[in-house]
């Protein structure tokens, strides 16, 4: 154990921590020259295509150091907030991490969020120095705050470059005297921490962990102590590039274990695999359980499709733990899902990962956030859905949660990004200027605020310098009522959203005027209502398709043109009556997009 070193990687979203990953790996020799690419640890195609890391992703490395073998065990993590779940999976299982910062940009928001979260696990942290050779680099500057934030000594900063490969021996010298070796009992009772998890088609899945006590061996009785399954270990190994079967995996180490499991629902990340005839004591205290903060509906364009969904997003929540879902139906669109996400990122990722894995077109509901809504006779009742609210004479009161949002900036910016927070209900808590230009604020602000267009206009007001991280605070009563769409004065549940009393008024006009360009004329007038309770507040209506009836009428008696006239609008009403408006997808999305 003395020889093994496990550290994961953290940063800010695009701070260079995968092509630093590649350069290590590179230079430890673990991928030769034909497996060389940028990126080599995504292995998504989308990863590559937006250029993010969306999975952490473990991988070994051999690395001789003063002559001296030693094993390092890699996590590369992702940087965006929506996130940070995997990377709190990783941190569980490492003694170190190295804290990547680009010398061009600076901290960032989401850079101290993931040091806290790596300090209150008690990891051995190195900073690092990244993009050295930018011609916009600030290397000084950058230095002095990564000192005033760690109270570090300058010269254990390491400066880098992921590109060129200065700076990599450092890092690999610095890893080997800098973080600790795992502790453990190699002689114990089997312990392991599961801290990801993959589905393979042909294998069944595959659990990675992190051996805490004890071994793993080949074909070892194994029980997962919080689900209470056996299982026999058909195959045991480590990760490298791919994986690399072993007769034993030993304490301190990373590895991986295939044993048949075909179920989903079996395997939960943060469970403890021990041995079954001589198990350990107590299951190790892993991660909580993960709060979604973003709830939305996912439906099957075609209702058949229900089943084959289901099992897809049972696939997915094995890959990604922090979905969470439910089966919902819907008046509108049928039977689907409510699902929980860590933010909207998080939701596109799902929906195109669903569409590019399982070849399943979906469509989303407007997300919303979950509410606490007390009736009359003070009970409490959860609202996941705007459907769930009760009538306004039967609530008392409503509350919402609210988050701390910390927002970094450039001083010039500052007013422009404090104007969107007060317009999103945001309470100003504290400024802070970390340097001469660049300013640190803290907002209180409802979650369901910064849901739909928040952080794009965050990014569009800063011209992309203002990152933003937000840590949630609890409930707080609001003044909240339920907005509904009424399509020829039919409500449509899936278009229906729990909002501030004082923009319904604004809201429910822009999401008429939206629907009216959206929806295709019918053979009868359509009228799109926005309503709050009883109480209609505003109203487009959408013209009738006509033929027009008189065209045989040439001369003759008025009273002719006005008997046929009659008869079409007598015909109109009774086909409005039972017509059936039919809504496009790109309604239910548009909605999304109201300041476009």
């Amino acid at each position: 154990m003395e020889q093994i070193r496990n550290f994961c990687i953290i940063a800010h979203i695009d701070h260079g921590k995968s092509t630093l990953a590649d350069r290590l790996l590179e230079y430890t020799k673990t991928i030769d020259k034909r497996q060389q690419q940028a990126q080599v640890l995504d292995d998504m195609d989308l990863e590559r295509e937006r250029g993010i890391t969306i999975k952490s992703h473990a991988i070994q490395m051999n690395y001789t150091l003063d002559g001296k073998p030693y094993v390092l065990n890699l996590i590369d993590t992702p940087g965006h907030v929506d996130f940070s779940y995997e990377v709190s999976r990783s941190i569980a299982a490492c003694e170190g991490a190295l804290l990547i910062v680009d010398a061009s940009q600076g901290i960032e928001a989401q850079t101290i969020s993931n040091l806290f979260m790596a300090l209150e696990h008690g990891l051995e942290i190195i900073p690092v120095l990244n993009k050295i050779d930018l011609p916009g680099a600030m290397p000084e500057e950058v230095k002095d705050e990564i000192v005033d934030l760690l109270g570090v000594d300058r010269d254990l900063i390491i400066p880098a470059s992921g590109k060129t490969g200065e700076g990599v021996f450092d890092i690999l010298r610095a890893i080997v005297e800098r973080v600790p070796a795992p502790k453990g009992n190699a002689n114990g009772p089997t312990k392991a921490l599961i801290f990801d998890s993959v589905f393979n088609p042909f294998r069944g899945i595959i659990a990675y962990y992190r051996v805490m006590d004890g071994k793993i061996k080949k074909g070892q009785h194994v029980k997962f102590m919080n689900m209470g399954t056996d299982y026999h270990a058909d195959e045991v190994g480590i990760l490298k590039l791919d994986l690399s079967p072993r007769d034993e995996v030993k304490a301190g180490d990373v590895g991986y274990i295939i044993s048949g499991i075909k179920e989903a629902r079996e395997v939960k990340v943060g469970d403890t695999i021990t041995d079954f005839d001589n198990p350990a004591g107590e299951s190790i205290k892993g991660f909580e359980d993960v709060k979604p903060m973003v709830f939305a509906g996912i439906y099957p364009v075609d209702t058949e499709d229900y089943e084959e969904l289901r099992e897809s997003m049972l696939k997915l929540q094995l890959n990604d733990a922090s979905i969470v879902f439910e089966p919902e139906s819907s008046a509108a669109l049928g039977f689907g899902f409510r699902c929980g996400f860590l933010g909207m990122l998080h939701l596109e990722i799902i929906q195109e990962r669903l569409e590019r894995e399982f070849g399943i077109t979906v469509i989303t509901t407007v997300p919303n956030v979950s509410y606490k809504a007390y009736d009359t006779k003070d009970q409490m009742v959860i609202v996941n859905n705007p459907t769930d609210l009760l009538p306004p004479e039967q609530t008392k009161f409503v509350e919402e949660p609210f988050i701390t949002a910390t927002i970094i900036t450039k001083s010039e910016y500052v007013g422009s990004v404090m104007s969107l927070c007060m317009d999103k209900r945001g309470i100003l808590k504290n400024q802070v200027y970390l340097t001469a230009d660049r300013i640190e604020i803290t907002f209180e602000m409802p979650l369901a605020e910064i849901v739909f267009d928040f952080y794009d206009r965050l990014k569009t007001i800063s011209r992309g310098y203002a990152s933003f991280d937000y840590q949630p605070l609890g409930y707080k009563e609001s003044k909240l009522v339920k907005l509904d769409i009424l399509l020829n004065g039919k409500p449509v549940d899936a278009l229906s959203a729990i909002i501030h009393r004082d923009n319904a008024y604004d809201l429910g006009k822009k999401i008429c005027k939206k629907l009216k360009d959206l929806i295709p004329k019918q053979q009868f007038e359509i009228a799109i209502q926005a309503g709050v309770g009883a109480k209609i507040i505003a109203r487009e209506t959408i013209s009738a398709l006509r033929k027009d009836v008189t065209a045989k009428c040439y001369g003759g008696d008025i009273s002719r043109k006005r008997k046929l006239l009659e008869k079409q609008k007598a015909g109109k009403k009774r086909m409005r009556q039972v017509g059936n408006v039919e809504i496009p997808q790109s309604a239910f999305m548009a909605v999304l997009k109201l300041n476009e």
